[in-house]
């Protein structure tokens, strides 16, 4: 019964957030198009989109996850499903901190503002550390029998 329970949420929370980023995509093309059309600079609208995209990859790969691991009543161990898991969804924030951290930085550089320099590289340095963190977990984290 908790397993058929278990499955039911995890395809309701998958679906869920299937939908949450199909919409974010959607809604970032529309407003994209919105805003260029507005007269915005197509540099600053194809940053936006890219801003945006990283989340509902984020929110896709959540998804993914959510779908596989806890759809499936294979795994109750959280720290196997977590070493299985973890790896894909904190690859996929690493890349979307290290992007936006870039993007700060080629935005605030175009824009002279340097002084406004020490958000992005907080921001990279974040990614570095949760890259680090990840890498240290899975060294010292049980293996899969």
């Amino acid at each position: 019964m908790t397993i058929n329970v278990q499955k039911i949420f995890a395809k309701t929370f998958a679906c869920i957030f299937f939908t949450l980023a199909g919409l974010v995509v959607i809604s970032t093309f529309v407003s994209a198009v919105e805003e260029y059309l507005n007269g915005k600079d197509l540099t600053q609208v194809i940053i936006q989109i890219i801003n945006s995209n990283i989340i509902a990859i984020a929110v896709f790969e959540l998804a993914m996850v959510i779908n596989k691991e806890y759809g499936s009543g294979n795994e109750h161990d959280v720290i196997i499903l977590l070493r299985r898991t973890l790896p894909r969804f904190i690859g996929t924030v690493c890349v979307a901190l290290a992007l936006e951290g870039l993007i700060m930085v080629i935005k605030y550089s175009q824009l002279d503002m340097a002084g406004n320099l020490y958000y992005p590289v907080a921001i990279v340095i974040s990614a570095a550390v949760l890259l680090v963190s990840l890498g240290l977990f899975l060294k010292y984290a049980p293996n899969e029998p």
